[in-house]
């Protein structure tokens, strides 16, 4: 029997990633007296893949304390994406807003606010992650690098401590696993995973030196650049001013039959693809040709007794929509206020901890359902569609195919930013624009042409969901109906006020523009009230004789285009 130590610190963090730093640092920034200790089983600066970032991450930083040493960095600015994708051959350019809201001269390094609060970085792991670390340190978290943990020990489902590669036993109060694929803690609480998607991909990538940036249409910030292949996709994405990393992305079962060994299926998928081997022509390889398997996953618990998981190690979403890293950072945001709020005992324990449960599993799969639809929109996977009528039909719902797969893609956006409608950094009007571009069909909104719009609680009950700030977590009140959560919060709440105080379509754009005559707020509560009538929580009709909504969406806008410069 193993003894157990006396308990020397109240956190201990595996692993010193982004999903590490930021529970640890947020933790010592808002409560000074917490003991924390951050290992890490490398030596930093060290690579590491999952490079782009989504914009709800820059307001993480800020929080962090370290937004100035990032920008400082010289990371280049992330405008989108642009993709060979869907029904057509010629690239197509996503972005998070218009480029003429961008300065011509953009000043770096910038401060957070206005338009920088809207576009994210594509950072080098190596540095990045540097960075973070050291804004643990500085907040007071003790950081042993090159520190293995050998074993942990445990009873029933708590931790009693872990057991270093050097012999050495630590115990703390509280433990979490941020350690990504090698999860120390999930395999030692054997953890189960559940694999709810078709998608099962595996990723090969390299770094690159000094490829031509000549592809880059403005010099003011860059795009991830996504190129279709017959069976899978490439990514590049340029990460300083000299570097880049270049990845392919394919199902299991095509690697399997090819018979290929990694590095050979890379540089054949790289050379097929004109636009990335003119890119690459001049440039200088690492020559050292990574491998993972790129399953979307989610954990069946984030928690235990007294343990929690954070980051890839509880889930992972296929990297199609980038949004690995800035889950990860949100991820340990939220862990971070709830370990503060369990410290300060006054929320229920279950209440907390289900809390932050329900939302990272929540999260993981709303982004896994984003992205069934985007590969079913390549041609790829088929059965996609198929299987979200058999969904629909498991929740009462009667649909085709067709309806549910566009019921599954864009139900239950807004964990993005709470409150709002988003994800993957699309908003709902963006999510709209996506569809018609891959169904190559007029998406209709279904709040357009309709002018009485009823709030539908039948059904549902209420409860309270937690809302986090400056270090402290919020109860809400929401309302739950069939796994579904409403929350009366930013947008939705102001939403939800309207529609209290009158149905007519009339009255709602009349309050929105009462409170922002801008029309961003109409704008905003249009969304959320099209994917609230989605979710049913507003049933809509149309009365003859008064005004109605009118809402449409065309494939070509100021954010999402067609390119026709001919250098993308």
């Amino acid at each position: 029997m193993v003894s157990v130590a006396p308990v020397q610190y109240d956190v201990i963090i595996i692993g010193g990633g982004p999903g590490g730093s930021t529970t640890g640092a947020l933790l010592r920034k808002y409560d000074p007296n917490l003991r924390v200790l951050i290992v890490e089983r490398e030596k930093f600066p060290r690579d590491h893949v999952g490079e782009s970032q989504l914009p709800p991450i820059g307001a993480i930083l800020r929080e962090m304390g370290c937004w100035e040493e990032v920008e400082a960095a010289n990371f280049p600015l992330k405008m989108g994406v642009t993709y060979t994708w869907g029904r057509t051959t010629d690239p197509w350019v996503f972005g998070f807003m218009p480029d003429s809201a961008v300065p011509a001269k953009p000043e770096r390094p910038a401060k957070f606010e206005g338009w920088r609060t809207m576009i994210p970085f594509q950072v080098d792991r190596a540095v990045y992650d540097t960075i973070l670390l050291g804004c643990a340190e500085r907040h007071g978290c003790e950081v042993r690098q090159e520190t293995k943990v050998k074993a942990i020990h445990r009873t029933g489902d708590r931790i009693d401590g872990i057991e270093l590669a050097d012999g050495q036993h630590i115990s703390a109060k509280y433990y979490i696993d941020a350690s990504g694929n090698a999860a120390v803690v999930r395999r030692a609480m054997g953890v189960k995973c559940e694999v709810p998607t078709l998608l099962k991909n595996v990723a090969f990538w390299d770094y690159w030196e000094k490829p031509a940036w000549t592809s880059d249409a403005d010099p003011r910030f860059t795009r991830i650049h996504i190129r279709s292949l017959g069976f899978g996709w490439i990514w590049s994405i340029r990460i300083s001013q000299t570097r880049t990393s270049v990845g392919v992305v394919c199902n299991a079962e095509y690697y399997k039959k090819s018979g290929k060994k990694p590095e050979e299926l890379y540089r054949e998928a790289l050379a097929s693809e004109p636009f990335v081997s003119k890119h690459l022509k001049e440039a200088t390889t690492r020559g050292h040709v990574e491998a993972t398997n790129d399953w979307s996953f989610v954990v069946d618990r984030t928690y235990g007794e007294n343990w929690f998981l954070v980051g890839e190690c509880a889930g992972f979403a296929d990297p199609i929509l980038s949004a690995g890293l800035t889950l990860t950072q949100s991820g340990g945001r939220e862990l971070a206020y709830t370990i503060l709020e369990l410290e300060r005992a006054e929320h229920k324990r279950e209440w907390l901890v289900q809390r932050y449960d329900e939302l990272q599993k929540r999260r993981v799969r709303q982004h896994m359902r984003f992205a069934e639809f985007w590969y079913a929109a390549n041609g790829m996977f088929d059965e996609i569609k198929e299987n979200c009528s058999a969904i629909a039909k498991e929740a009462g719902l009667t649909m085709n195919a067709t309806e549910a797969f566009r019921w599954l893609s864009f139900g239950g956006l807004g964990d993005d930013v709470p409150g709002q409608v988003g994800i993957g950094g699309l908003d709902g009007a963006g999510a709209m624009q996506v569809l018609s571009r891959f169904t190559d069909t007029k998406a209709e909104w279904a709040i357009s042409g309709r002018n009485v719009f009823k709030l539908n609680f039948a059904g549902a009950t209420e409860s309270t969901i937690g809302m986090p700030d400056a270090g402290c977590i919020r109860a809400v009140k929401c309302w739950r109906r069939g796994g579904k959560v409403l929350a009366e919060h930013g947008v939705q709440a102001v939403v939800i006020a309207a529609l209290q105080q009158s149905p007519t379509a009339e009255d709602f754009m009349a309050y929105m523009n009462q409170i922002d005559g801008s029309g961003t707020l109409l704008n905003q509560a249009s969304q959320v009230l099209e994917l609230m009538v989605a979710d049913f929580w507003v049933m809509s009709t149309t009365k003859s004789g008064r005004p109605a909504l009118s809402m449409s969406t065309r494939q070509e806008g100021a954010r999402i285009y067609t390119d026709t410069s001919g250098k993308l």
